[in-house]
């Protein structure tokens, strides 16, 4: 089997299948990694794939010069955000100002990307996504955008912000604007499927799935929730303790403070600003670029200093990737095998399922309010 990288190291960025011309290439999803495989009749060798891998070719990583976190001045906007709306307010800026925005969103059954250049649809990419997109036709599109002298800011994972780079190359990228999320790891399109499943949901017939309300994780349809209202369900248990990522997660290149984007956000968590602020949601700002100076210094939104060593801290993704627990591979193997998705977490992590079993016994024995 020829692959484009290493084996099971694919983040899945999708680049690699967007640049070949003879369409020889598609990834295979196994659950627990993805691989680019080439289809060898196909291919030509002319290594174009190779050269926007950001696996096998990593653009220049920059330092921070900003560390700050903060919120949309937005009452609205922050709401209905994961954390302070920053991300949202970015985007409504760089559309007012004449440009267009891209990023993931919800749609059909399947986390795709798309560009919009009206402000009132600039909202339509909140809420973190706690699953592997689909970028697949993207970067193409930008590229387009970009010969067109279309100004475009890009939202995306490290990888993906890395992989287009990559992609456009540096002429057309004076007119691309990124903003790398910290992302701890990222599972299959699969692990979810296998979690609603259990729940008589099909994924193909749900107008919108949430993963978290601040600070309350949760998988939710229209929001309503999969599991019982105010618990962590099985599959955020999986994801916050990093079992079920795919395999490249747990040695990320950009699991560090160097970063490829332009801006870069996140949550502040261990802020040591008010309860109060925290549950309205403050998000974490890295800026490495002037252009990224230059967006946020236009945008209606508050910045105050923040704790770099406490960010660092408890965002372990700028120093280090994700560990896998030592019970990954049995787990992989249990689903892989056949075995109901709750019950392969509960088999591989006892403890963290059990405290949220307890809480789920007082919610509905009334003891305890759910938040959220």
């Amino acid at each position: 089997m020829k692959i484009v990288c290493n084996e099971n190291q694919c983040t899945g960025c999708m680049a690699c299948v967007d640049i070949c011309a003879k369409n020889a290439i598609h990834i295979v999803d196994d659950i627990d990694a993805f691989n680019a495989v080439i289809d060898e009749d196909k291919c030509i060798n002319c290594g174009m794939c190779e050269k926007v891998c950001q696996q096998k070719n990593l653009p220049q990583l920059r330092l921070p010069i900003i560390w700050k976190q903060g919120w949309t001045y937005d009452d609205k906007i922050r709401m209905m955000s994961a954390s302070g709306g920053i991300a949202t307010e970015l985007a409504r800026t760089f559309i007012e100002k004449g440009g267009k925005v891209c990023s993931c969103l919800f749609r059909e059954g399947d986390f795709v990307f798309d560009i919009v250049d009206d402000v009132n649809r600039s909202d339509c990419f909140a809420g973190s996504k706690y699953i592997k997109s689909n970028p697949t036709g993207i970067y193409k599109t930008i590229k387009r955008e970009l010969a067109r002298k279309t100004e475009i800011l890009f939202i995306g994972l490290p990888c993906q912000v890395a992989a287009l780079r990559n992609y456009v190359g540096e002429p057309l990228g004076e007119k691309l604007t990124t903003i790398d999320l910290i992302c701890h790891g990222t599972p299959s399109p699969k692990i979810l499927d296998m979690f609603l499943n259990q729940y008589g949901e099909d994924i193909h017939k749900a107008e919108s799935i949430e993963f978290r309300v601040k600070g309350n994780f949760q998988v939710s349809k229209r929001s309503r929730t999969i599991a019982t209202r105010g618990v962590c369900d099985r599959y955020m248990i999986s994801f916050l303790s990093a079992l079920s990522y795919t395999e490249n997660c747990y040695s990320c290149k950009y699991a560090q403070e160097n970063r490829p984007g332009d801006i870069t956000l996140g949550d502040s968590w261990g802020t040591e600003l008010s309860e109060n602020e925290w549950h309205k949601g403050v998000s974490l700002v890295l800026c490495q670029t002037e252009k990224g100076k230059s967006l946020l210094k236009l945008a209606k939104i508050k910045l105050v200093d923040v704790n770099i060593k406490k960010a660092k801290s408890h965002n372990h993704q700028l120093e280090h990737p994700s560990k896998a627990p030592k019970s990954r591979d049995r787990f992989v193997k249990h689903i892989k095998q056949g075995m109901k998705f709750n019950r392969a977490v509960l088999l591989a992590l006892p403890k963290n399922c059990g405290k949220q079993v307890v809480k789920e016994v007082l919610i509905k024995c009334n003891f305890l309010v759910p938040r959220g």
